[in-house]
């Protein structure tokens, strides 16, 4: 891949530059008064030093709290062409395959910034540390650490890794809430293993939410700032070198960047980095509510002026929207001061606080606007259950409690499946991304723990699964 560099010039400077050049080509003697203006215009525009304006000593201070990750991981081979048949262990000693998947060791890089000194803790973003075997972070200066991973919450992309803190240098984090559109910022990175790599823009949008990750959350800030691969987990600082945001992807059919990329803000980071670095991970709450978006026809029918807002159509019992008085058709248009527009945005807000954190919500009822304060609470059921720890035939699965799209959907009990590796047990059994297991040998199954119960009892026996889909149901049989 052949890559084109192309001058680029902030815009501090180009006014700078635009200004004194106007001043040298104007044409005869001006009048004093003129004269006097234009010397006053060019002064200001040039620093007293005579030097123009430059980033290279917010970069100086920068800089060195920007490394240079590289990850080391085991990968399986490709699967080869004969699919099922590799599963019966006499067509493989007849074709003289390998008993055992073929593995090999693969290395990636990636970015990250230290926002610790004192103890050495690193930001970066989770798919760069992900199923890593050994992370090595590398510095400024050269010096190279083997890196412990504290902990990474793939909902948000954020992952904590900790290096020896030896004089070391960290950026200070800045309160992202505060950045408007327009605002420069300055990306830092080793986009394609070019280490320390900067780029400039501006904040194009904030509050950007993308779809990358299905379930995650996000809370994305938008720039033209460049970033490209190798860039992931880096720092996205203003001009005075604070930082606001760790780049995580980009928007792009060809895979390089087109001048729209996402990072994560720092706030969010701070929210996460606290509860990985005191729990090892992230302990996510709720309100206990289901809703939908409003429609055109609901808008009207509830006599609203647009579609935007959370509209609630069940309020969980003993749930905290419960205890603070929220009820069925109240109507969530501002959650903390920030406007909702959809029952997917209120989700994502609740999503990025912390158990116990209190939140402000507008909420319009019966054509009236009142504040209503919950304290948001701990999930039903935070525990996550993986399939081969309790069955190994529904290996390479994931289950935990129900979504807030399967409760939007009426499903009041059972286990949702939040990952299906392809090729698994698990997929090979029939199961689906999205299922609601809603019982177990014709036994209801109302929780994680009572369907670890059930599939104990059936470790060695049939097992038949009700299963809600979509609008419909089927029962799979797994041998």
């Amino acid at each position: 891949m052949s890559l084109t560099i192309q001058q680029k010039i902030i815009a501090p400077l180009a006014i700078s530059f635009s200004m004194v050049t106007a001043a040298c080509i104007m044409s005869g003697s001006p009048e004093p008064a003129e004269a006097k203006a234009r010397a006053e215009v060019t002064e200001a525009a040039v620093p007293l030093s005579g030097e123009l304006p430059s980033l290279a000593p917010m970069l100086k201070h920068a800089m060195p709290a920007v490394v240079n990750i590289s990850v080391t991981m085991t990968q399986r081979v490709g699967a080869t062409p004969f699919g099922p048949f590799m599963e019966d262990p006499m067509f493989r000693r007849f074709f003289g395959i390998p008993e055992q998947p073929q593995e090999r060791e693969a290395t990636s890089i990636g970015s990250g910034v230290i926002v610790d000194a004192k103890n050495g803790y690193v930001v970066t973003n989770n798919h760069v540390v992900a199923q890593a075997d050994k992370i090595s972070v590398r510095l400024n200066d050269d010096r190279e650490f083997e890196a412990e991973l504290v902990g990474n919450d793939p909902d948000t992309d954020i992952a904590i890794l900790k290096i020896e803190p030896k004089n070391l240098t960290a950026l200070k984090m800045a309160d992202s809430d505060k950045l408007e559109v327009g605002d420069y910022v300055v990306a830092i990175g080793s986009p394609f293993g070019l280490r320390h790599t900067v780029t400039s823009g501006i904040v194009s949008g904030l509050s950007r939410q993308t779809g990358i990750s299905e379930g995650g959350y996000e809370d994305f800030i938008q720039t033209d700032a460049s970033i490209n691969p190798g860039n992931s987990g880096g720092a996205l600082v203003n001009l005075r070198g604070d930082l606001v945001g760790v780049p995580s992807n980009i928007l792009s059919r060809s895979g390089g960047n087109i001048g729209i990329g996402f990072a994560i803000p720092t706030n969010l980071v701070k929210n996460v980095m606290a509860q990985l670095i005191e729990f090892g991970e992230v302990q996510r709450g709720r309100i206990g509510v289901t809703g939908q978006n409003i429609t055109s026809e609901l808008a009207k029918a509830f006599g609203l002026k647009d579609t935007r807002g959370a509209l609630v159509t069940r309020v969980l019992p003993d749930s905290p929207a419960d205890k603070a008085g929220l009820r069925s058709e109240d109507i969530i248009t501002e959650f903390n001061g920030r406007p909702v527009r959809d029952f997917a945005e209120l989700r994502n807000q609740v999503g990025l606080l912390r158990i116990g954190d209190k939140a402000t919500l507008t909420v319009v009822r019966g054509g009236k606007t009142k504040k209503i304060e919950v304290e948001v609470g701990g999930a039903e059921e935070p525990t996550i259950a993986e399939g081969s720890a309790v069955n190994e035939r529904l290996g390479g699965a994931q289950f935990g409690p129900l979504t807030e799209q399967a409760l939007a959907e009426g499903i009041e009990q059972g286990v949702s499946v939040q990952m299906v590796e392809p090729g698994s047990p698990a997929a090979r059994a029939g199961l689906r991304d999205g299922d609601v297991i809603i019982g177990v040998n014709r036994q209801p199954v109302k929780s994680v723990s009572e369907f670890k119960e059930r599939l104990e009892a059936a470790a060695k026996g049939q097992m038949l699964l009700h299963v809600r889909r979509g609008a419909g149901a089927l029962f799979i049989v797994v041998q």
